[in-house]
């Protein structure tokens, strides 16, 4: 099974390493942003070059973002590949962010394509240290389960990952729907300048749904459509 393993926090993030360790030995392929392209949503470039840098036999770092990479690497570089992986994002991607969210994106265009994908992202509390080991951990558990479900075509998996405190016991894994309620909105005015202030932390919740699951210590599994 080839994997082609992607995101939108960068190739050089710790997250993809994550990733990369979760997959456990499996045939992949990076094809990611070259640089920090978070919160991008499914922005394709089309109207420029994309400069692709090969560093290794099979680590590419694209100029590019994250739909980018999934177009470059399932028509160019792997035309076989068999699933599409995105993350570990360092960041939430639940709800209504999934409009928002580059990580996602690059597993919708996979979708598109006809190729099953599952993007993974890592909720993060302020102040927290993030024990990456521990993330690839519960990923390449959760990555056992969803590798092997069947996926109709158009859909893809998105994961949220909780953040725990150390020590404490591995998290449970639900499957739910997505929250719709929208993200908190607030600006700090300075002049003509907004700088947006939203506490993600402080977002609604409706009871049952991927950011109720997350927020309460599990990790919330939704299925997602093109």
């Amino acid at each position: 099974m080839t994997l082609i393993l992607t995101n939108d926090d960068g190739i050089d993030a710790p997250g993809i390493q994550a990733l990369l360790k979760a997959v456990n030995g499996k045939e992949v392929i990076i094809a990611a942003p070259r640089d920090h392209l978070s919160g991008c949503g499914h922005q394709v470039t089309t109207t420029q070059p994309i400069h692709v840098h090969r560093r290794s036999e099979n680590e590419y770092a694209i100029a590019g973002t994250p739909a980018d990479c999934t177009r470059i690497a399932v028509t160019h570089i792997c035309k076989n590949v068999q699933f599409v992986l995105s993350g570990i994002n360092a960041g939430g991607n639940m709800g209504v962010d999934a409009y928002i969210s580059g990580t996602v994106a690059a597993v919708r265009e996979a979708a598109m394509h006809g190729i099953p994908g599952i993007a993974i992202s890592r909720y993060l509390k302020k102040k927290l240290k993030v024990d990456w080991d521990v993330v690839a951990r519960w990923t390449s558990s959760v990555l056992a389960d969803l590798l092997n479900r069947p996926l109709e075509p158009g859909t893809f998996w998105n994961v949220n990952l909780p953040h725990l405190l150390p020590g404490e016991p591995d998290p449970e894994v639900v499957f739910c729907q997505p929250c719709t309620k929208p993200l908190p909105i607030n600006y700090r005015i300075e002049g003509n300048d907004f700088y947006y202030e939203g506490e993600y932390g402080k977002r609604d919740r409706t009871p049952g749904s991927d950011v109720d699951v997350c927020f309460s210590g599990k990790i919330a599994i939704t299925k997602l459509r093109v």
